[in-house]
């Protein structure tokens, strides 16, 4: 019996979610629901229809994940980026939140993601919170406090420290740029 969920490389956005479900539609294969990295659907999909879904995830930059190792780190990202782009981040350790939504030990999830992206964890994590900083700041609607806050960051001074780790720039002098240097999801 096939799985009826799908795992797809770069849905790492809104825009990216609303992409693959137009994409379905026009395919006309049901579905319950797209999510970060994946589509949940209502039936098997017949081998041709599979097919040409391949070739239109591949036209707009999405690749489905036959691999389980692969399907794993598609997991972990899509959890993290989910969780960076919450409202309010949890206040559950992320080692503790990834072990427990994917039912791994974390000791495997970890082996599994630095493996395949040749970077730990962590370091993906802080990466996504620093370009998640830098959308903030780019709306400039939120102060730096509030961005910490949001981010969940201990203080400002330690979120302009890693920021300033991370880009070369302060946060107050990354706001004041003209050109922009933030980088998109699925190249972190």
């Amino acid at each position: 019996m096939q799985d009826l969920r799908i795992h797809i490389k770069n849905v790492v956005c809104q825009r990216c979610i609303m992409t693959v479900s137009e994409i379905l539609e026009r395919l006309d294969i049901p579905f319950d629901e797209v999510l970060l990295g994946e589509v949940i659907l209502k039936m098997p999909v017949e081998i041709d229809k599979l097919k040409m879904l391949e070739e239109e995830f591949e036209k707009v930059g999405f690749e489905i994940i036959t691999d389980r190792d692969q399907r794993l780190v598609n997991s972990i990202k899509s959890l993290i980026i989910e969780e960076v782009y919450s409202d309010k981040l949890s206040n559950t350790k992320l080692s503790t939140l990834l072990a427990s939504k994917l039912n791994f030990d974390y000791s495997h999830i970890t082996h599994q993601f630095s493996e395949s992206e040749g970077q730990s964890i962590q370091k993906y994590y802080n990466a996504v919170r620093i370009e998640r900083a830098k959308e903030l700041l780019d709306y400039d609607e939120l102060g730096i406090a509030e961005i910490a806050d949001l981010l969940g960051y201990s203080t400002p001074a330690y979120l302009s420290t890693s920021f300033k780790n991370a880009t070369g720039l302060t946060p107050s002098e990354y706001r004041q740029l003209e050109g922009k240097n933030r980088k998109n999801l699925d190249s972190v």
